[in-house]
């Protein structure tokens, strides 16, 4: 499958806000938005006092939730698509297909230090959905599936040190880390006021309702 293989610091410029691609490293002051924040390119910071129009806000809105999750863009009209035919609010309901994915539960509970780590780790099959291995990062879980890592992957450096790193990090209250540090569960559908994904999602449902 295509996948952005180039410098996602660059993503973060163009979007004006941090992304959280990197992981850690966008909390610390080697992040590029504390050093350069202004879009990539010559003569970028001249472009920057132009007025941008409606059109141009929204195409924003919609690449930056796109690549806050990794996603390309046929999935992420699929996800649009199944979220406008569902009951509820459009907007909120993308961003519950989205936080539902197997790679972005992975991060949320701290066994990655970043979605991008995090579907790696999944496609070279080291997490199960109750105790099913299972290697697609697009997996939606459901109210009371359990993750956990395989048994012969609980030693791997980037889950132990990502699961060391993670112990401050706040848990969203849909997921529960259980008995041990390496399994977790989804107690609930993610409600919008715990997806701290800063985004105007109603800007990205303007944007495929033109």
């Amino acid at each position: 499958m295509a996948r952005y293989t180039g410098p996602v610091c660059r993503l973060c410029r163009r979007a004006g806000v941090r992304l959280y691609l990197k992981g850690d490293r966008c909390m610390t002051p080697k992040c590029e938005i504390e050093k350069r924040a202004y879009p990539p390119g010559e003569h970028t910071q001249t472009r920057m006092r132009r007025r941008v129009s409606a059109y141009g806000v929204q195409l924003t809105e919609k690449q930056k939730l796109r690549r806050i999750y990794g996603v390309l863009e046929r999935q992420f009209r699929r996800y649009f698509a199944e979220a406008e035919h569902r009951s509820g609010i459009t907007g909120e309901t993308l961003l519950q297909l989205l936080e539902r994915r197997l790679d972005n539960v992975v991060f949320r509970l701290g066994f990655a230090s970043s979605r991008a780590q995090a579907r790696q780790l999944v496609e070279h099959g080291h997490f199960a959905v109750n105790d099913r291995r299972t290697d697609v990062p697009s997996f939606l879980v459901k109210v009371g599936d359990s993750i956990s890592a395989v048994e012969k992957s609980r030693s791997l450096p980037p889950l132990v040190q990502a699961v060391e790193r993670a112990g401050g990090r706040r848990l969203p209250a849909w997921l529960q880390i259980e008995g041990d540090a390496m399994r977790g569960r989804v107690l609930a559908m993610p409600a919008r006021a715990e997806i701290d994904t800063q985004v105007q999602e109603e800007l990205v449902v303007e944007f495929y309702s033109r």
